[in-house]
This record gives structure tokens, C-alpha cells and sequence, in this order.
């Protein structure tokens, strides 16, 4: 198979064997003006080919604005003179004129813009038409506007056939330069063909600090054992006490949970709905998409919302949820959520943004209750508590007592219409409880009841404990349970000191 040296003719040396040397110059010399000759030459050919490319790209920007006047300077239909449409066009370039500009022109020099030149080019043809009409000698005004018109008319059709045939010309010349340039190699079309180089894929990003703790939380949860006192309103001056360990491991928790990296700072600030703009920056920072990155943005939308920043909340909660959807939806989760929304899926945006719009809601609302409970001094709630529940006694009614009401052995001292009324009003009592704490008080299970009074308000479970008192059905005096409620307290104290003022 015969090989090609074809290429090799476009190599072009300076110091060629057969170079024609003068009989009085030595030849170093000659190579040396040679290769000086060789760059001087190509490099204003390329300064040539430059302002050809330049000179040819304003002319046609310039060209149709012309050909638009020229034709509308000949057009019979014009509304008005030929004169006065010229000197309006004139004016409307004088007094406002477009800061538009070929590239590397300085845009506040008129002359230097697209405006400017057309301009100047309106100046030299009123100027060649008013002498034209002058030296015609005409007198009349009417033939005068209408010669001048059609000067103007006749000037601007000429200087675009002109420009057409500089642009022609420039582009003939250019196409010329251009295929004289590439006939020779030079540096500039030097390249690399291939790279054989092992580029190491780049370290996975590690973990955030709280995703670790969270991990470390639920694997080594301690378990402790705290006795509860016989009170129905603990005070909220004795708080039950907890570890120092598990506080002090609770507050670096939240700091870590607000803290964000500089990535994720920056990925929290995007703005709602900007899909696109998310999947760019986790494709150029892969730091975000690692574990505890969604926990730490909610940590932070919390935070700012807490700061009186639901704009940014609502960011961080929106930027949080596109992490968790991308994870749900497994390995290449994130690419498969982003096309959908970046194509425009009206169900699946619908459905996240619903998604944000709750888990927004959800927060503010515990901000908005931690907020009030914290300008309250704390939520007061009352809770029964004895030493052994077995000694609570539940007289839990089952209906309104029956037609036929029997005493059993050792009442048969009772008025038998005044147990009817007790049990009537124990069974109305019962009955006037809310749903949720009639079920629990059938339970008879005092962990149940405390569920239902500890979401009461204080003076609303008061309320509810008297009645249930009164009516027998949880009876205090009874049951080893005791009334620390402030008015629980003041009754007791008013008891004991009557009882003591009797025995003196």
C-alpha cells in the first residue's frame, strides 16, 4: 500500500535546502529574514481576514436598514413628502440614538454605532441631493421638494446597491484569504488527537456529622426508670430530671442539624420550582446528595422560621423534599424526579408541591406552638398519677339505670329513688364527656386517661375531673389520688386546717 505524503506539501520552512541565496548574504541571515518574512505575512493575513469578518458582519446589519429607507423613499404610497419622512428619520437618529455597536467599538462614541454610521450616511446623501437640486436651478418650491425627493430616493437606492456589491466583493476576498491560509500548517492547527491519561474518579463525599448521631441515637438508646408522685398538676418549677449526658448530646444534635455546609447553604438558597437550577448545582457539587443533608434543611427551615424567615423556610423545606424524593425513588432516583419535573409533568408537580405546601404548614404550625408555649412559661397540663394504679377504682356506667332497680345486701337502708338519681346523674355525667375520654375511661386504664386530660386545657380538665368526682366515677376521696390542682390544693389545706382547729 503506497503512502500519502500529500500533507507534508503544507509544511513551509524557513530554512529549506533549495532556498535561493544571495552571493553577498550568508545563508543563516537569509533563513532568519526568510522565517521573518513567513510570520510578518501571516500574521496580516489573519489581521486581514479579521477585519473582513468584522467589516462584513456591521454591512449586513447595516444593508437592510438602508434598502427599508431607499424602498419606502420610492414608494408612491409614503403618507407624507419624501423631504419631510428623510427629516424625521434624521432627527429620531440625532436626538435618540441606540447604543448598538459591532463587537470592540466603544458604544459611546456615536460614530462608533450602528446609528451613528447610518447617520452619516443620511447627512452625505442629503447633502449630495440638495446640491444636485441646486445646480439644477430650479426655482419653484413644489418641483423643488418633489426633485429633492426623488434625489434622496435615488441616492439611498444607490448606496445599497453599493454596500451589496462591498459586502459581495469583501466576501470574495475573504474566501480567497481564508483558502490561502490553510495551505499551510501552522502552530495554530496543531492539536491532540488522543489522550492515553487514567483520570481517578473523584472520592465520594462523606456524610454529614448529624447523619452519623442520629445513626449512633437509635442504635444506643438509653432506658431509665423514673418514679411518678401521686399528683394531678406536677408544677412546672420541678421538672423531671434527666441525664447530663443525654442533654448535652440532645443540644449538639440541633446544632448539627442547623449548621449546613457551604454547598448545602448555597443549594437552600435556590429559588421554589427551580428544577433546573437544583439539578445543575447537584451535578457540579456532590456533596449534597449525601446522608443527613435533607435533615439538616429542615433543621435550618426551622430554624429560619423560628427567625421570623418563612421565604427561606419554605426554600429549605422545598430544597429538603427534592433530596428525600430523589432517595425514595432509588439509585437513579434524582434523575428520573428531575426529568419528570423539568419536562413539565403537571401530576408529578402537582403532587410534590402539595407535599411541600403540608410539611411547610406542619412546621410553621409547631414554630407557631413552640413560640406561644415558650412567651407562656411552658403548656400547663394535668396528669393523674398514685403509687399503685390498682388502687384507682373506675365506676364506669354501661346506661341509664334500669326500670326495675333492685338494692343489693347492705343497702337496704337507701332510698331507692335517690340511688336512681345518683345512678341517672352518673350515667348524664358520663355522657356530657368528650368522645375521646369516654373511650379511654372504659379502657380503665390510667395511662389512657392521662393521653386524653394531658391534651385539655388546664381549666377544661379540672372541670372534667370534678364532674367525674361528683359523679363517682373515678371518686379521689377513694382512691389514694390526690387533687394537686391550685384549687385542689386550696381545698386541702382548707380541710386540714378546719380538722385541726376542731381537735383544739
Amino acid at each position: 500500500m503506497p503512502l500519502n505524503y500529500s500533507k507534508w506539501d503544507k509544511l513551509e520552512l524557513s530554512d529549506d535546502s533549495d532556498i535561493e541565496e544571495h552571493p553577498n548574504v550568508d545563508k543563516r541571515s537569509m533563513i532568519r529574514w526568510k522565517q521573518r518574512d513567513i510570520h510578518e505575512k501571516r500574521e496580516a493575513r489573519k489581521y486581514k481576514i479579521g477585519q473582513l469578518e468584522a467589516q462584513i458582519a456591521c454591512n449586513n446589519v447595516l444593508l437592510p436598514r438602508i434598502k427599508e429607507i431607499a424602498t419606502t423613499l420610492a414608494s408612491d404610497k409614503l403618507d407624507k413628502p419624501r423631504t419631510v419622512y428623510f427629516s424625521s428619520l434624521v432627527e429620531q437618529l440625532e436626538k435618540n440614538p441606540s447604543k448598538a455597536c459591532p463587537p470592540g467599538n466603544d458604544p459611546s462614541k456615536p460614530e462608533h454605532t450602528y446609528d451613528g454610521m447610518l447617520l452619516s450616511l443620511l447627512h452625505k446623501v442629503g447633502d449630495d441631493a440638495k446640491n444636485a437640486v441646486k445646480e439644477a436651478g430650479v426655482v419653484a418650491d413644489d418641483e423643488r421638494e418633489e426633485r429633492l425627493g426623488k434625489a434622496l430616493a435615488k441616492g439611498m437606492a444607490d448606496h445599497a446597491v453599493q454596500l451589496k456589491e462591498t459586502i459581495d466583493n469583501d466576501e470574495k476576498t475573504l474566501a480567497d484569504e481564508v483558502k490561502e491560509q490553510k495551505k499551510h500548517i501552522t502552530t495554530e492547527d496543531l492539536h491532540d488527537g488522543f489522550s492515553n491519561k487514567y483520570v481517578p474518579p473523584q472520592p465520594s463525599p462523606a456524610a454529614l456529622p448529624i447523619a452519623a448521631k442520629l445513626d449512633a441515637s437509635t442504635k444506643t438508646k438509653k432506658t431509665t426508670t423514673t418514679t411518678e408522685f401521686e399528683v394531678i398538676n406536677a408544677p412546672s418549677e420541678a421538672p423531671e430530671p434527666t441525664p447530663v449526658e443525654e442533654e448535652d448530646e440532645e443540644e449538639d444534635l440541633d446544632d448539627d442539624i442547623s449548621n449546613l455546609t457551604p454547598s448545602l447553604e448555597a443549594f437552600s438558597r435556590l429559588p421554589l420550582k427551580g428544577f433546573e437550577q437544583s439539578f445543575r448545582f447537584i451535578q457540579q457539587h456532590r456533596d449534597v446528595v449525601v446522608p443527613g443533608a435533607s435533615d439538616s434543611l429542615l433543621g435550618a427551615a426551622f430554624k429560619a422560621q423560628y427567625d421570623g424567615k418563612p421565604t427561606y423556610a419554605k426554600q429549605c423545606v422545598h430544597q429538603s423534599l427534592l433530596l428525600q424524593y430523589g432517595d425514595k425513588l432509588g439509585v437513579d432516583g434524582l434523575a428520573v424526579f428531575f426529568r419528570k419535573m423539568i419536562a413539565g409533568d403537571k401530576r408529578a408537580e402537582m403532587v410534590f408541591l402539595d407535599d411541600v405546601e403540608k410539611t411547610y404548614a406542619h412546621l410553621a404550625n409547631r414554630v407557631q406552638k413552640n413560640q406561644e408555649e415558650a412567651k407562656n412559661g411552658g403548656r400547663e397540663t394535668i396528669m393523674l398519677a398514685t403509687d399503685n394504679e390498682n388502687d384507682i377504682t373506675f365506676n364506669i356506667p354501661t346506661g341509664p339505670p334500669p326500670k326495675e332497680l333492685v338494692l343489693g345486701e347492705g343497702m337496704e337502708d337507701l332510698d331507692i329513688e335517690e340511688v336512681r338519681k345518683a345512678l341517672q346523674f352518673r350515667w348524664d355525667v358520663f355522657k356530657g364527656l368528650p368522645e375521646k375520654l369516654q373511650k379511654a375511661l372504659q379502657t380503665e386504664q390510667l395511662k389512657e386517661v392521662n393521653a386524653v386530660l394531658g391534651d385539655m386545657e388546664v381549666e377544661e380538665a379540672e372541670d372534667v375531673l370534678q364532674r367525674l368526682d361528683m359523679a363517682g366515677i373515678i371518686p379521689f376521696s377513694e382512691s389514694g389520688v390526690r387533687d394537686e390542682t391550685p384549687a385542689g390544693k386550696a381545698a386541702a389545706e382548707a380541710a386540714a386546717l378546719a380538722a385541726q382547729e376542731e381537735v383544739d
